[in-house]
């Protein structure tokens, strides 16, 4: 191997004279000069890494994308099933547990600890990691909750069975023909006084129907009332047992009195406009325990269920009353 020569040019002399290195400096060189090429390959190798797709890593991130897409299937098919078990849940406590006078069951008992999930803004903004643990949880309370129904039905299940005498008494259909249902002139809850301009809680239904439409018991039971009754008007009272009322009220006539007896679908009066109304209508209340009661969740009898829930949704819009 020639021995590479080295030139310089003296300014002074301005010719080329020959340098003779040092061993240090020409070691030093070859040092410099491999350097830059590790450096030099090493960049080419980042660059290659970051800019182009190799089989292997782009098969990896296909996958990863997928699952992820995966998880995020399994979270909204979570939220929709736990959205259904909380309406349930809400079902069993204000309507079935009602009706059979069981205590409510808490939140802690139908959760076993297991907390509400955290609102998640986007499940793109948080880690893989992360995502798993959330849609596990979700699954846990749905498990959770899916046992307690199932054995809160079956309580109320065992109850029913033993209790025919009871079903008989507790209000359990519309106190009108059905094709009046249509026309719910104001829902319980808090409404417009048709009077006084003023907002006042609404302890019933009021259905709209023209004077002299049949009115029925909604419920075996015994006649409290029959007669006029202030604001109520010409009004009927019904004692069911097992802590259960009715009331019928605006009634244009009573077709029952004091102390008879009555059993579900009997007729005890007609629709009318009398006491405190603004038309004719039928104002219909169920208490328990003396406490009013919402009385679309005692619709359950001879309706079918898209007839009830079309009757809950106009009950829930109607805001103005009609007494």
């Amino acid at each position: 191997m020639s021995q590479r020569i080295f030139y310089r040019f003296n300014s002074s002399t301005e010719q080329f004279e020959r340098v003779f290195p040092s061993r240090g400096e020409r070691l030093r060189a070859r040092v410099r000069q491999g350097i830059t090429g590790v450096a030099a390959g090493i960049l080419v190798v980042v660059l290659a890494y970051i800019f182009i797709d190799f089989p292997r890593e782009k098969t990896l991130r296909t996958e990863n994308e997928t699952l992820r897409s995966e998880i995020n299937v399994l979270h909204r098919r979570a939220d929709e099933a736990l959205a259904v078990m909380e309406d349930l849940a809400d079902r069993d406590n204000n309507f079935y547990r009602v009706m059979m006078q069981a205590e409510p069951i808490s939140a802690g008992r139908r959760y076993a600890g297991l907390e509400r999930q955290r609102a998640i803004g986007r499940l793109d903004s948080i880690t893989d990691p992360e995502m798993i643990e959330e849609v596990e949880a979700k699954f846990d309370r749905l498990e959770r909750m899916l046992y307690v129904q199932s054995t809160s039905f079956d309580s109320l299940a065992l109850m029913a069975g033993e209790t025919d005498h009871r079903l008989a008494h507790i209000p359990a259909i519309p106190p009108i023909s059905e094709k009046y249902l249509r026309t719910v002139a104001s829902g319980y809850g808090t409404r417009i006084d048709p009077v006084y301009g003023t907002t006042r809680f609404h302890e019933g239904l009021d259905f709209s129907a023209p004077p002299g439409t049949p009115v029925y018991a909604t419920g075996d039971g015994t006649v409290t009332v029959s007669g006029w009754e202030s604001a109520y008007g010409n009004m009927v009272e019904i004692n069911h047992g097992y802590n259960y009322t009715t009331r019928y009220a605006h009634l244009s006539q009573l077709d029952v009195r004091p102390g008879q007896s009555v059993k579900r679908g009997d007729l005890i009066g007609r629709v009318g406009n009398t006491g405190k109304s603004t038309g004719p209508h039928l104002h219909y209340e169920v208490r328990l325990k003396g406490q009013p009661q919402n009385p679309v969740y005692y619709h359950f009898y001879d309706i079918t269920p898209e007839e009830y829930d079309r009757m809950i949704l106009q009950a829930e819009n109607a805001g103005r009353m009609m007494d």
